[in-house]
């Protein structure tokens, strides 16, 4: 196997084979390099942000903080859309399915708490929710029921493209979309103008930025003078990531560096823009514990609204309302994790009242949330 070496551009290459991402010497090179230039800024501190699950995930999984200079502190933000999925929008899928409705979602989905209940509570109930790994399986349901099948639709920029994807291509007169899909670029404005934010740069995620390119991060970058650098998953390639944001936070230099070529491009895939931008528009809402985000929300537009759950169903979730929430609930802080502004350990029910098999928060449900991967991985190094 080829070893992996630093290009010119500072990314990953290799020689004529194959790539390799998973090497500890490399790891501890960076990880040195990233000692480096830690020292060389001279604070105690440096703080960056990246707001994606799956980084958080590789970097728990490998046991990147074990290596990781003490002094720099890698946040991880709002980049879980199943823990920031609100409270209203998790109520409406309860109430149609206590209604007879049937439910197909994701996994993590169906344990994520509403006022009182989660999907999982109304499926105990006799409720029909159906488990799915993609919108198009999600379709197959319904092409083979006379039921009304609502896909509960949650996810990212990636996640969303699919969605519209089946929306485009006619699906059957029973099928429509409860949309909870997320747009991450206006929820990086919310954490850059938080009043004493800590924030120095942001490791943006390399899958969403396939489809939106990574120039749709220069207007950002232009406003805040904060530089964001797109990354991959693998331990190096999270290395080094690393590596180029906080050369450019020493540097004073803010701009966009695509340390992903091997899969972004400046402009991103355009027949999955005109997809989504086809079928989708942007809405402010609420993120779950964060705030309103202004056009964080993508719901589906006028045109498809034979398609939208919300316009073909009347869904009464004040009739949730009534009951308050448990003591629990009330001292869950998954808003200040995922507003980077406390971690798990920070929480008093982290890995007691709530753990992956008993949640309290949706942090603790999705795969993508960081107390459940705090609490899966601990830290420990894997590579």
């Amino acid at each position: 196997m080829t070893e992996a070496v630093r290009a010119p551009d500072g990314g990953l290459t290799a020689g004529a084979s194959e790539l390799k991402f998973r090497d500890p010497t490399r790891a501890r090179e960076l990880a040195g390099a990233l000692e480096g230039v830690c020292e060389a800024i001279g604070r105690d501190r440096i703080s960056v942000m990246h707001v994606c699950g799956s980084h958080e995930q590789s970097i728990a999984k490998y046991g990147l903080r074990t290596i990781l200079p003490r002094r720099l502190d890698v946040i991880m933000g709002p980049g879980c859309p199943v823990c920031v999925t609100d409270v209203p929008e998790v109520d409406e899928a309860v109430v149609l399915a206590a209604d007879g409705i049937r439910i197909a979602t994701y996994g993590d989905m169906v344990r994520v708490p509403g006022t009182t209940r989660s999907l999982a509570d109304a499926k105990a109930e006799g409720a029909r929710i159906d488990v799915v790994y993609s919108a198009a399986q999600a379709v197959e349901i319904a092409r083979g029921t006379d039921e009304e099948v609502v896909f509960f639709a949650s996810g990212f920029e990636t996640t969303a493209v699919a969605t519209a994807a089946v929306i485009l291509a006619d699906p059957p007169s029973n099928f429509s979309v409860l949309s909870a899909h997320k747009y991450i670029p206006p929820v990086m404005e919310i954490v850059a103008e938080m009043p004493g934010t800590r924030v120095e740069g942001f490791l943006a995620a390399g899958h969403a930025a396939t489809i939106t390119g990574s120039s749709l991060f220069e207007p950002f970058v232009d406003r805040h003078g904060i530089p964001v650098v797109v990354a991959g998953f693998e331990p190096l390639d999270v290395l080094a990531g690393l590596l180029k944001l906080v050369e450019l936070v020493r540097d004073g230099e803010p701009r966009v560096v695509n340390m992903y070529p091997r899969c972004v491009t400046a402009e991103g895939n355009r027949n999955a823009q005109e997809r989504l931008w086809r079928v989708f528009r942007t809405v402010g809402g609420r993120w779950r514990g964060i705030a309103h985000v202004p056009n964080g929300n993508l719901r589906l537009r006028d045109e498809f609204a034979h398609v939208d759950a919300r316009k073909r169903f009347r869904i009464e979730v004040q009739r949730l309302w009534s009951h308050a929430p448990s003591a629990l609930t009330q001292m869950c802080i998954c808003g200040d994790i995922m507003a980077g502004i406390a971690s798990p350990s920070d929480c008093d029910l982290f890995g007691k009242e709530c753990t992956p098999e008993a949640p309290v928060g949706a942090c603790m449900v999705s795969n993508e949330g960081t107390c459940k991967i705090w609490q899966q991985y601990g830290g420990h190094p894997d590579l």
